[in-house]
């Protein structure tokens, strides 16, 4: 398999053919049935590790963020409502028992959910000082998955129809929740954000995401340009979502990476270079762009559409 290399931005190269006819199962090296050189001819297969052509299975620890606080009566019965996962809640003692937190005591009760009463102080200082109007939700650190964990989910699907949304400077966690709730409506395997520069999983990227990420993978990578190149020696074609792009949405039969970028700046430099192609979405005059999650979304669908 050839080493990285960076793509062209979408210019001058084979467009969106995909990257040639799709290898042999026992070819790949993350599908379950691949077999490294030699074995077939009578060698034996090693008997564990990734030598031995068995697809990782996703990790049940990752690097985690810290842990997210939500406070505030409004705001803590909607992320209760919304299926946000809960580490611990807290009431402080002598809170006025108004209607709202009298609704959060029923649907805790009516939800097996314990809400562990402590002194004021100790909330205030639990939630670093925020208005928690006497209510709070401890959210447990997000375990993400990573980069080999989901490339291996996607290119052992059998449908060879693998499909992973890389964010590219995705810094606002509403637009971050919405892309992953699109991603998880249209079949895609994972998310992928990167370190910095790009909002995480907080409690509200979690909300934002009507409970899709806890049905979908998110890897956190150092890097996404280096995570691009790893993508591409997969066999993953990468296509950017750009305004200027010079094809139509893709329909690529092989895997697939869609990178999305920021309403504002879109596509960075050089993760432009790593895309194999940019693509567009056809919009009136009249319009400059469209919010980075609702464009996500209309591709994501066109692409699903495509490929039956």
């Amino acid at each position: 398999m050839p080493g990285p290399k960076k793509g062209t931005g979408g210019h001058g190269r084979r467009r969106l053919s995909g990257h040639g006819p799709t290898p042999k199962a026992q070819d790949r090296p993350y599908h379950k049935a691949y077999v490294p050189r030699g074995a077939a001819s009578g060698g034996s297969r090693p008997a564990s590790g990734r030598s031995a052509g068995r697809a990782s299975k996703p990790s049940s620890m990752g690097k985690g963020a810290n842990s997210d606080w939500v406070v505030g009566r409004n705001a803590v019965l909607e992320a209760m409502k919304a299926g946000l996962p809960v580490r611990r809640a807290f009431v402080a003692e002598g809170s006025d028992r108004d209607d709202r937190l009298r609704e959060i005591f029923k649907y805790a009760a009516d939800h097996s959910l314990t809400l562990l009463q402590v002194p004021r102080q100790e909330l205030d200082t639990l939630t670093s000082g925020a208005v928690h109007q006497g209510i709070a939700l401890q959210m447990p650190p997000y375990q993400y998955a990573t980069l080999d964990d989901v490339m291996a989910k996607a290119l052992t699907r059998d449908d060879d129809h693998g499909l992973i949304v890389a964010c590219d400077q995705i810094t606002d966690p509403h637009n971050l929740g919405a892309i992953i709730r699109s991603a998880a409506a249209f079949g895609a395997d994972a998310v992928v954000i990167p370190e910095r520069r790009s909002a995480s999983l907080t409690a509200s990227a979690w909300k934002a995401s009507a409970g899709a990420a806890a049905r979908i993978a998110v890897a956190k990578v150092i890097n996404l340009n280096r995570a691009l190149e790893k993508l591409s020696s997969g066999g993953f074609t990468i296509a950017g979502l750009a305004a200027e792009g010079d094809e139509a949405i893709p329909g690529v039969n092989g895997p697939l990476v869609l990178v999305v970028g920021s309403e504002g700046e879109g596509l960075s430099r050089m993760v432009r270079e790593h895309c194999d192609a940019l693509v567009r979405i056809g919009i009136t005059n009249s319009v400059e762009s469209l919010n980075a999650s609702v464009a996500a979304a209309i591709v994501l669908h066109e692409v699903a559409r495509s490929r039956g």
